[in-house]
């Protein structure tokens, strides 16, 4: 949060009077009651939801798009709560948006909803509602595309086949093993009712990044409906896991993975037995910069096989943990800026799910899985980019900062990324090279999602660069933040209409 005399450096720095009149456009945001941070973390005495909840929620279901932001400020107003929102946006599109025929698409709007949130967290209270009134109307959007598409809503579990809490962990892994949907739906609602969030996310960020399928999205679902129960409290895990189990079993036709040999499920099936080689003390290293070229050398020509042997070998040899998450997420940020688009932005955003997946994991194993399996995505991502045109040969280490004697402030840096993101690349890591704090940068790169952004994918990028920026290491982390302009929203964008709509309806 902002204190007065930062705030005020931040506006003189940035981009002076039209960074100023981009900030003044959310100001309408201060008569909305404050969703402080506290709002933002579980209160753990709350045990059930407040029983306005399911209201809540069909008010969101029911209520037609161009009227949803009035009703939900008008709720606001009378006190609902930033958690309650949460909840009820959350719970509304895993009830009504079927992860289906991929874990994307329409799903966006369900997969959006913690990098809205995340965006939240990070904003000065009076802001703090932007981005879930954003997320409301996206839903909406991604609600009449379900209903166009056959109208799927999640029915009740099948209560006669629950099992008995003690069966539920064996009967889940079974038929998650076997892809078996209707068994796993019913072990997951014993499990939601029975286990612990602890215990669930081992099991479940291993299904999670088992397969190349959906270009990371059934990862990013992992970690960011966890992050989202989090907040909203584990009392709504039960149709937020059932939808979860349901998009994990998507296959997309050809087969049952189970009997098959598919391209998508070798990576898992081969790193199971690789772990077995890793040594004990894999986490007491050494940081190594040689160790992150090499691994950026290895994404860019290598097979999903090398670089899963690399990190083995390098893990071996006592190299740090940290310096092989330094090579994969600068290599996916590096591939991003060789291809800009759709492949590129999911190598970012799934590097940051199965990053917070090592991160939160309890299990040796586990984290070992998920960083070999983010080593053996990235190259199926290069794979993937090659159907899609040229794959520029930009090399991070290349990358030069822009000589100049005057200080570049922020407000530049974005007006370039509307014209040449090439240019503001190098921009961007001179002025990373010389604040060690680029706090600026960030505030301003959020603040511009806020007022132009129109898509799902301007928050789950922007949420996942700017939260990973700071989980690489110097001097890496300004060649990481480099890279993120390549897909940032420019200065120059032509500004989203639902800021307007969002001052009306708060007016």
């Amino acid at each position: 949060m902002f204190s007065p005399a930062s705030r005020r450096a931040f506006l003189q720095s940035a981009a002076g009077v039209a960074a100023a009149a981009s900030l003044s456009q959310l100001d309408f945001l201060g008569q909305l009651p404050r969703a402080t941070a506290q709002d933002t973390k579980l209160d753990p005495k709350i045990v059930r939801l407040n029983p306005e909840i399911e209201p809540l929620v069909q008010l969101i279901e029911e209520s037609p798009r161009n009227k949803l932001l009035e009703e939900v400020a008008a709720r606001i107003k009378s006190g609902t709560t930033y958690r309650e929102v949460l909840a009820a946006l959350l719970l509304a599109g895993v009830r009504n948006i079927q992860p289906r025929p991929s874990v994307g698409f329409k799903f966006h709007a369900v997969l959006v909803v913690n990098s809205a949130h995340l965006a939240a967290m990070s904003s000065p209270d009076q802001h703090r509602w932007l981005p879930i009134f954003w997320a409301l109307d996206e839903f909406k959007g991604s609600q009449a595309r379900d209903i166009q598409e056959g109208n799927w809503t999640m029915g009740p579990v099948s209560e006669e086949r629950v099992p008995p809490a003690h069966l539920a962990k064996q009967q889940f892994i079974e038929a998650m093993d076997q892809w078996d949907e209707a068994k796993a739906d019913a072990a997951v609602a014993a499990l939601a009712r029975t286990a612990s969030s602890n215990e669930l996310f081992d099991l479940f960020c291993r299904y999670g990044a088992r397969d190349f399928r959906s270009i990371g999205h059934k990862a990013i679902y992992v970690a960011n409906s966890w992050r989202t129960l989090h907040c909203i409290g584990w009392q709504h895990a039960e149709p937020v896991l059932r939808s979860l189990a349901y998009a994990l079993l998507n296959h997309e036709g050809g087969g049952n993975p189970a009997q098959n040999d598919f391209e998508a499920d070798r990576p898992m099936r081969d790193n199971l037995s690789r772990v077995k080689k890793i040594r004990p003390e894999w986490q007491e290293g050494k940081v190594d910069e040689q160790a992150t070229k090499d691994l950026l050398a290895t994404i860019y020509g290598g097979s999903p096989s090398d670089m899963c042997e690399l990190v083995v070998e390098l893990l071996n040899k006592g190299v740090a943990p940290q310096s092989i998450w330094d090579g994969l997420l600068c290599g996916a940020g590096e591939l991003l800026m060789r291809q800009p688009g759709i492949v590129g932005i999911h190598t970012l955003t799934s590097s940051n799910a199965l990053h917070y997946a090592y991160q939160t994991a309890g299990d040796d194993e586990t984290r070992q899985l998920m960083l070999l399996q983010n080593a053996a995505f990235l190259p199926m991502f290069r794979q993937g980019m090659v159907s899609r045109g040229k794959i520029g040969d930009q090399k991070l280490l290349e990358l030069q900062p822009t000589e100049s004697t005057a200080e570049v402030s922020v407000g530049d840096i974005f007006a370039k990324v509307s014209s040449d993101r090439m240019d503001a690349a190098r921009l961007t890591l001179g002025y990373a090279m010389r604040h060690e704090d680029p706090k600026a940068f960030i505030d301003h790169a959020r603040t511009l999602i806020f007022l132009k952004g129109n898509d799902s994918h301007d928050y789950k990028f922007s949420s996942a660069v700017l939260e990973d920026y700071a989980h690489v290491s110097r001097p890496w982390r300004d060649r990481f933040l480099a890279t993120s302009v390549f897909n940032l929203t420019g200065s120059g964008e032509r500004s989203n209409p639902l800021v307007e709509r969002t001052r009306a309806a708060l007016a």
